[in-house]
């Protein structure tokens, strides 16, 4: 394995500090979202503030150790990395703790891990080395299918846990590092149109009773106010409350009275728009798109197609998975369970994506051209 300083030049800076904001913002509102019920972090190791500063640091050790890695080393490594997240994923199926009627973790010295985030980081690996060795026969139909079959079996896994939200997020990367590889567009056409025909009726014949309901309580949460549409409601009333400036910090009524229900997770973006109102969620926004144009920058300074594809990946994940975390909360889709990323509480979610801003480091700081400036 291949470890070296990085010249200063060679780091990404904005993009490392740019995400460690955003992990501060995202502590600041889960200190407010969990005051309630936990008080002072002073007071307790469990607390939910305490245990994302843990998560934090691990994910900040992961990605400064994995910069230095020359991120070529995967490629050889690629199959035996999938293989070994696809054994993950079969485990958690097997002996998996369980919880709101899913099994997506694996108890790890008190800590729940959940193997589907790291499995998109492996997926993207996997699928960027498949893409890079076959970069001159795009336009077959077998490099095509099989690139979706390396998708689609850690995304099968992912849904009969269930968790419908993370398995199409790994939907979502293969379509973003599919195009940037240069698959046939007519293919990924044809692929849309049939997915669009027959996703009604697939959702119809095979969705779990309880993501129906998700998708009749959202387009009529009044139905079941009390209910299934009682946190839908919830949270639109406390983006729509919060305002220029929001309620203050620690000060929105929907937040501490314990209406807004999982609003240090789901619906942690609500909380923010509450009580730091429509300035504070600016502020948000300005950050992720710092963060994704650093990713989009990285993938098109690659000196090969397997790092930039790898960029790709991980932009796309990022992306998809703010996109869906926030148009939850703004009741634009359904509820699926998406975290935001950095920002919601969740150790598995954030030294994962930690973990992979630093396999983009290294994919700028490991390039051959140095003659090229950063």
């Amino acid at each position: 394995m291949n470890l070296r300083r990085l010249p200063t030049r060679e780091f990404d800076f904005l993009l490392a500090m740019s995400a460690l904001a955003l992990v501060a913002y995202g502590t600041a509102l889960i200190y407010s979202g969990s005051l309630n019920n936990y008080g002072s972090p002073a007071e307790t190791l469990a607390h939910p503030v305490v245990r994302q500063a843990a998560f934090a640091a691990v994910g900040l050790a992961a990605m400064l150790l994995l910069a230095r890695v020359d991120y070529r080393v995967y490629g050889p490594l690629s199959a035996t990395l999938y293989v070994l997240s696809i054994g993950a994923l079969l485990f958690v199926l097997a002996v998996g703790s369980s919880e709101y009627g899913a099994r997506r973790w694996i108890d790890v010295g008190g800590t729940q891990v959940q193997p589907s985030e790291f499995a998109k980081i492996t997926t993207a690996i996997m699928l960027a080395k498949f893409f890079a060795d076959n970069e001159q026969r795009m336009d077959s139909p077998r490099v095509f299918f099989t690139s979706m079959a390396i998708v689609a079996l850690p995304a099968a896994l992912v849904l009969v846990e269930p968790d419908l939200g993370s398995s199409l997020t790994f939907g979502a990367m293969w379509l973003g590092m599919a195009v940037v590889a240069g698959v046939r567009l007519t293919y990924v056409g044809g692929l849309l149109l049939v997915a669009g025909g027959l996703g009604p009726l697939l959702l119809r014949e095979f969705a779990h009773g309880y993501q129906l309901e998700r998708i009749r309580v959202w387009l009529d949460p009044e139905s079941d106010a009390a209910g299934a549409g009682f946190n839908i409601l919830q949270a639109t009333i406390s983006i729509g409350s919060g305002g220029l400036w929001g309620k203050g910090f620690t000060e929105g009524s929907q937040t501490q009275l314990d209406y807004l229900r999982t609003q240090t997770t789901d619906y942690i973006f609500s909380v923010a728009a509450e009580e730091l109102g429509f300035v504070g969620v600016m502020v948000l926004f300005a950050l992720f798109l710092i963060v994704l144009f650093r990713c989009l920058r990285i993938a098109s300074l690659a000196d090969d197609p397997f790092g930039r594809l790898i960029a790709v990946g991980v932009l796309t994940v990022i992306l998809y998975q703010t996109f869906v975390n926030i148009g939850v909360n703004i009741r634009l889709l359904p509820v699926t369970g998406v975290p935001l990323p950095l920002v919601s509480l969740g150790g598995s979610s954030l030294i994962a994506v930690l973990a992979s801003l630093g396999i983009l480091q290294s994919i700028l700081g490991h390039r051959r051209r140095r003659g090229r400036r950063a």
